[in-house]
Order: structure tokens, then sequence, then C-alpha cells
């Protein structure tokens, strides 16, 4: 466990949708590698290539993105659990304000 990734009340790691998400992305290309059945034919083939042999190098080159969407997908996701929320009101707020010129003590006046 990292300390990027807090642990729930029980001690787990969280289940998130975009989690899921990033799960299923990684193993479709595992399933549909796997599933050798579907792909040992010979046709139809791309410019003299059997389709034994193209299938995989495609799913090569789609693999490649669907771990890049996931990755991408964690971490957007643990960027904004670690990012807080302030609020009108709170102290992190009324700093962000201040820091901003937003109080009406800056500006140009």
């Amino acid at each position: 466990m990292s300390v990027s990734d807090p642990p729930s009340a029980a001690g787990r790691r969280v289940i998130t949708p975009t989690r899921v998400v990033a799960g299923v992305l990684l193993a479709v290309p595992v399933v549909a590698t796997m599933w050798v059945s579907s792909y040992a034919r010979a046709t139809p083939a791309f410019i003299g290539i059997p389709f034994f042999y193209w299938y995989q190098m495609a799913w090569v080159i789609v693999s490649a993105a669907f771990t890049a969407a996931a990755y991408v997908l964690v971490r957007r996701e643990e960027r904004a659990r670690r990012q807080p929320v302030a609020t009108v009101g709170t102290a992190a707020a009324t700093e962000a304000e201040g820091a901003n010129g937003l109080n009406g003590q800056g500006g140009d006046a």
C-alpha cells in the first residue's frame, strides 16, 4: 500500500468506479489474447499476413492504449483524492482569496 493511497476505515483499499474501469481496461487484452479459439485461423489475411498473426499484433497496440488509459484514470483519481476541497468560509478558502487579492485589500487601488 502506498502513501498516496490511504486505507479505508476497515484497512482495505477503496473500490471506486474509476478503478473498476481501469481493471476492465487491463483485463480485456489478457482475455482477448488467451481465448485462442477466437482467432486460430488464417483468414482474413491483412496485407498477406494471416489473421492469427495480425490479430495478436493488433492487440499489442490496443493493449498499450488500454494500459495508458487505465494509468491516466487512476492517476487522475489519486490527484483528486489528495487535493483538499476548499469551501467558502473555511480557512483554506480565505487564505486563497487573500493571496489572489479578492478580499478587498489587494488590487490597483
